[in-house]
């Protein structure tokens, strides 16, 4: 027997020998500690503070369709907080009520429920004009924090089986069409998100439309303690969804309007009778909270959302969400939202029912801020 053979037989020998004790042997190894980094949460980060208004319904958000004369006014508003989460969806709701009309249309509102309407219109082979008191960056949508997640939408209360079904709709159709949009030239991303609480979570049933939402999120799973890093919450639950930069998104739509053939007009509509006026008589009112003015309705009211801007970390490539934090002091947020973007680290969670006023809380910001780093500085280092 040549060396080299004897060898390679000692070696097969050797590892067959072993095999019985390795295949008895069972060795658990606990899942490590998740290494994130933290956010660096410093008041002398903060960039700037900005606020909007949600426009909030009860009952959800309106799409229906309405006669005025000759006129016929497709309505899709009142999204509350979920206007970039659901553009896509109802905007889609929108235009299929339009079937049997053709040639052009008018849409009124430059947010992003009225880009998104106006671009499926276009699709769909209309002549779109935008009627629009502002333009982006100067529009509600411009102050999202941009999350999929169709939040302070509804009260459960007021809902109903038909708007239950556009829900489930909209959400589906929104959450398809934006995986198309990933990358840097409309600002989507998925990001992974963990949402903690002091309580185990709640299982939603898969017949309602949240069950149906929550299927909508990719991997969610309950972490581990061993793989916790966020000290104070025992319960951490991660999944992932999609990011949408207001500033890059919102720019791209206009845009793409645009090369379509698409025309703006910067005009405040103030009355139906102005309405009726235009020469399109297949209007699409996207006025968000302009309508409760606009179309009279008394549901409408404004959610008042502030958010903060801490220095951009790019290295920060994940989301979190916090219950209403446990401090002292005469200022409590309600709860708590960091998301890492481009133009910096996004901090919010207010939400101030009634109040019609853009002025920033300082009170508030400081908290929020001193809330988050509280949070991130007490997380499990890597």
């Amino acid at each position: 027997m040549h060396r080299r053979e004897l060898l390679k037989g000692l070696a097969l020998a050797s590892a067959s020998a072993l095999l019985p004790s390795c295949a008895t042997r069972r060795i658990k190894v606990a899942a490590p500690t998740l290494c994130l980094p933290r956010v660096n949460a410093s008041p002398d980060r903060v960039i700037r503070t900005i606020c909007g208004l949600r426009p909030y319904r009860r009952s959800g958000f309106v799409v229906r369709a309405e006669k005025f004369g000759d006129t016929l006014v497709i309505h899709n508003y009142g999204h509350g907080g979920a206007g970039i989460t659901l553009s896509w969806g109802t905007a889609k709701l929108a235009v299929d009520l339009a079937q049997g009309h053709s040639g052009s249309a008018a849409v009124l509102g430059a947010g992003v429920v009225g880009l998104s309407t106006a671009r499926l219109l276009q699709n769909a082979g209309y002549a779109v004009t935008i009627f629009a008191k502002d333009l982006p960056p100067n529009t509600t949508s411009n102050v999202a924090g941009g999350y999929w997640s169709p939040v302070t939408l509804f009260d459960d209360e007021y809902r109903t089986p038909a708007f239950n079904d556009q829900f489930a709709s909209a959400c589906k159709f929104a959450f398809e069409r934006y995986q198309t949009m990933i990358g840097p030239h409309y600002g989507v991303r998925w990001t992974r998100t963990y949402r903690m609480s002091h309580t185990a979570f709640r299982t939603t049933g898969d017949n309602s439309p949240q069950g149906v939402v929550g299927r909508l999120y990719p991997e969610t799973r309950d972490l581990t303690p061993q793989e916790n890093p966020f000290t104070g919450y025992e319960y951490a639950r991660q999944s992932d969804t999609m990011l949408i930069e207001p500033p890059i998104y919102l720019t791209a739509l206009l845009e793409e309007f645009r090369i379509a053939g698409g025309q703006l007009v910067v005009r405040e509509l103030r009355t139906p009778e102005e309405v009726m006026a235009l020469p399109q008589k297949l209007v699409f009112n996207c006025t968000g909270l302009g309508a409760k003015a606009l179309f009279n309705d008394a549901e409408l009211t404004p959610i008042k959302g502030q958010i903060t801007f801490l220095l951009p970390q790019p290295e920060v490539e994940y989301s979190t969400l916090l219950p209403q934090p446990d401090m002292q002091g005469p200022v409590i947020p309600p709860n708590l939202y960091m998301f890492s973007r481009r133009d910096g680290v996004l901090l919010g969670g207010t939400h101030d029912e009634g109040n019609w006023s853009l002025d920033v809380d300082v009170p508030m910001r400081d908290a929020m801020v001193a809330a988050h780093k509280r949070f991130f500085d007490a997380m499990r280092a890597c």
